[in-house]
């Protein structure tokens, strides 16, 4: 499923080709035909993301609603529009009579896409955490939460309630690159280990934005997080953990497990991450 930064440039590149632009809006497959007759022709104010989901802001007040789940694609093209190919869902034509460039996107596969009132949408925002893309975000709201469930800290960063945009990756590293274990309770997170935790979400996921991808090691070492020299080469993969199960560790040499949590399999090194055993237990 697409992380937050992906979503941060589709608003972005929504915007470079159709902000304040009258636009044609169609649904080629039939399933969001009603609401794009009522959209067709009027302007496209702006487009926002907010974590992983994607607002479409059109005059009027009407606003499309866009989660692209695990599956969903949305392609944005410069040039006259061709005839749509597969089950398009929603596609936006800006023909150019306007001076501007003409310009196309089609969606496929996503499972959210409607027309939702200011209303829904702020009801829908406050069932989210904050998006560390956001400059207005409060991280506290996050440290509300972790700091009093028993939940473990590997599922809490996965729950959107929680925090707005961090997906399987950024979960998985950001946990390594603070050496925390993943299956620690939340409640048992001091606030300074949960503040420097989203202080290395907002740089990473700033950096996913800039790139187009997901890169958390800055070799030969890592002051904001790992803090650590890294033993191995590590020229052939962006990232620590994620999806490195069976290979050693670049900074110890253990090898990384996974397991599944939260219905996705969690990537860690046992050695940079030991298992968090409370006093109380120890006692």
């Amino acid at each position: 499923m697409p992380e937050g930064h992906t979503l941060f440039r589709l608003a972005r590149t929504l915007n470079e080709h159709f902000a304040e632009r009258v636009v044609s809006v169609s649904s080629p497959q039939g399933r969001f035909a009603d609401a794009a007759a009522l959209l067709d022709g009027t302007r496209l104010e702006v487009a926002e993301s907010y974590g992983k989901h994607l607002f479409v802001d059109f005059e009027q007040e009407r606003r499309v609603h866009v989660h692209l789940g695990l599956y969903g694609k949305l392609a944005v093209h410069r040039g006259a529009a061709l005839p749509p190919v597969g089950q398009v869902r929603l596609r936006l034509v800006a023909d150019g009579t306007d001076g501007r460039s003409p310009s196309y996107a089609d969606l496929r596969g996503a499972p959210a896409c409607e027309l939702m009132t200011a209303a829904e949408q702020r009801a829908l925002l406050a069932r989210l955490g904050p998006d560390p893309l956001r400059p207005d975000a409060d991280w506290t709201r996050a440290w509300e939460r972790i700091s009093t469930s028993r939940a473990p800290v590997g599922a809490l960063l996965m729950d959107q309630s929680v925090l707005a945009g961090v997906g399987n990756v950024y979960r998985a590293e950001v946990l390594f690159r603070h050496r925390v274990d993943p299956l620690r309770p939340g409640r048992t997170l001091r606030r300074s280990q949960v503040e420097r935790m989203w202080k290395d979400l907002v740089e990473l996921m700033a950096d996913g934005v800039r790139t187009g991808r997901i890169e958390t090691i800055h070799p030969p070492h890592d002051e904001v997080g790992v803090g650590r020299v890294l033993t191995a080469d590590t020229a052939d993969s962006p990232v620590f953990v994620y999806r490195r199960t069976g290979l050693p560790c670049f900074v110890c040499g253990a090898t990384v497990r996974t397991e599944v949590l939260a219905a996705r399999n969690l990537f860690w090194c046992p050695r940079c991450q030991p298992r968090f055993r409370s006093r109380a237990r120890a006692g």
